[in-house]
């Protein structure tokens, strides 16, 4: 109950609650589509390639979120050239990519005088949300929700089967493209949050953990924004409560989730699926064996 009095009486607490869950609900709907799509490690790649963009932005005095998103895609880019141009893997491409950019951005941070710490970018500072920060974040869930209803089934089949969404005539290196730069920007938003470090995990997390409720597209976004929110504001709490780091706070109440979905899911948990076997394995002991064609 305190906990709501202060959400009620202190604006910042508001604006960090706020915030922390409109960015669990886009991250959830995002992270759908990465997951099913392979593209997990580059969402890591960007979280951490937003680095030097985020002290550059300090340097010259600019919009933080355009300073992180250009690293970003930049980042992106780059992975894109060397896979391309090389017989690397794309996870090799990825690492090599991504170490270099944080490294970067670490040495530009110490170099730079900034209101916010090191320790803040890494992992999160939701608490110290601006309201034109919580606005920015309102309007690129709203936006990146709108589109992803409005695009949903060239999304779903360029998901699902490239090639048949080829067939079709979808463009899908174009749309392809598009969920990379939504990918970008949720990062970039998310980073305020649960910090450059832990973003992936709010990308990720809450996803895999609707990928194991459901079995249709739709139910899997819905549910996995859900997730997002509640793995948010849950955290919120436990943060503010017992005075612990918002952005971890936050991804272990959504990590809790999956645990849970791990074990108890109907169709994939891990407890049901061993009693199923435990099961089949006791009906094939006690089956009486038949002895076909004994008699030729």
């Amino acid at each position: 109950m305190e906990f709501l009095y202060d959400l009620l009486n202190y604006p910042h607490l508001a604006r960090a609650a706020i915030t922390a869950v409109v960015i669990g609900l886009v991250s959830g709907i995002v992270g759908s589509l990465i997951i099913l799509r392979g593209l997990s490690l580059m969402g890591d790649a960007i979280s951490h390639a937003v680095m030097p963009g985020i002290a550059v932005s300090f340097f010259f005095g600019a919009n933080i979120f355009i300073g992180a998103l250009i690293s970003g895609l930049l980042a992106a880019a780059g992975i894109g050239f060397v896979n391309s141009n090389s017989r690397l893997k794309r996870d090799t491409s990825i690492g090599i990519i991504f170490t270099a950019f944080l490294a970067a951005g670490v040495i530009l941070l110490a170099r730079t005088e900034s209101s916010v710490s090191l320790q803040a970018i890494l992992f999160g500072d939701v608490l110290a949300t601006t309201p034109s920060q919580m606005w920015q974040s309102m309007i690129i869930t709203v936006v990146i929700s709108t589109l992803v209803v409005l695009f949903y089934k060239q999304l779903q089949i360029t998901t699902m089967d490239g090639q048949l969404a080829k067939a079709y005539g979808f463009p899908t290196r174009v749309i392809n493209y598009a969920v990379l730069l939504a990918l970008a920007v949720v990062t970039v938003s998310a980073v305020q949050t649960v910090g450059v470090i832990l973003v992936v995990a709010m990308l990720v997390t809450p996803a895999a953990t609707a990928y194991l409720l459901s079995k249709k597209f739709s139910t899997m976004m819905v549910l996995a924004a859900v997730f997002g929110m509640l793995s948010s504001i849950i955290g919120m709490y436990f943060s503010y409560t017992f005075e612990l780091q918002s952005g971890p706070a936050i991804v272990l109440i959504a990590f809790a989730m999956f645990v849970l979905a791990f074990l108890l899911s109907p169709h994939q948990g891990f407890i049901w699926t061993q009693l199923h076997k435990l099961r089949d394995r006791r009906h094939a002991q006690h089956s009486p064996v038949t002895q076909e064609g004994s008699s030729l």
